[in-house]
């Protein structure tokens, strides 16, 4: 009962509502794929499961049109990153965010042109949204890395003479924030590798994925997500008086 009270609270919210349908698209675009690559006999039930993931793609870029105020009002709050102390991280973050607000305005405009409402190319729109995607990734990706080389070092620097070592919880804090950036570095890689695949082929890999693989990627850093949101909740709970 636990945990489906907790499922029902997820879904309440809209990023955890985002993030279920998230998952069930690109499990379907995993399972449709294979299906129709490798069991002739249940290509049916494998083109439905696409069409499905599409549909449910749909749904998630739809919801999205209302998502421009939260994302301008994060990157306010945050504004250049004076809260920062790393440089690095400050620059690639206040970049991030940059690419994100930009990205939101692209992908509307896109799904304005496929649906008619306006006039206009939008295959640029949509090659314009992903690659922005793709950049807030790479980004990501860089600080993560940053930030791993930066807590490894500091879990495995000597203690210097007369200084007394870290204490055991400051040590625990520094390990989960460790496990909690080399599972976004995952995530943003296996979606790194989708945004490139969508880009216009002559990009690197583009083009080149088949649906199933599309879908892995996809639920990979679905999964990732899931459970770094749940980690993240189960964490809140228990520092709650």
């Amino acid at each position: 009962m636990a945990s489906l009270s907790g499922l029902v609270s997820a879904l309440e919210s809209y990023r955890g509502r985002d993030r279920l349908i998230r998952v069930l698209g690109y499990c379907c675009q995993l399972v449709g794929g294979v299906l129709v690559e490798q069991c002739p006999t249940r290509s049916e039930v494998g083109t439905r499961l696409l069409v499905v993931s599409t549909q449910l793609s749909h749904c998630r870029t739809i919801l999205r049109l209302f998502d421009d105020l939260s994302m301008f009002v994060y990157t306010k709050q945050y504004g250049l990153g004076a809260q920062e102390e790393d440089a690095f991280v400050r620059l690639v973050s206040v970049l991030g965010n940059l690419a994100d607000q930009l990205y939101y305005p692209c992908e509307h405009v896109a799904w304005a042109a496929d649906a008619r409402v306006l006039h206009v190319d939008s295959s640029r729109w949509w090659t314009l949204s992903t690659a922005l995607w793709a950049l807030s990734l790479l980004l990501g990706v860089a600080r993560s890395l940053w930030m791993l080389l930066k807590l490894r070092q500091r879990l495995r620097s000597p203690t210097a003479p007369f200084t007394s070592p870290l204490p055991r919880g400051k040590r625990r804090a520094m390990e989960a924030q460790m496990q909690s950036e080399a599972l976004s570095l995952l995530s943003n890689l296996a979606d790194l590798a989708n945004a490139v695949h969508w880009l216009p082929r002559g990009v690197l890999w583009a083009g080149r994925f088949p649906p199933w693989l599309v879908g892995l990627m996809g639920t990979i850093s679905s999964i990732l997500s899931m459970y770094q949101a749940a980690r993240a909740g189960g964490q809140a709970e228990a520092t709650t008086p």
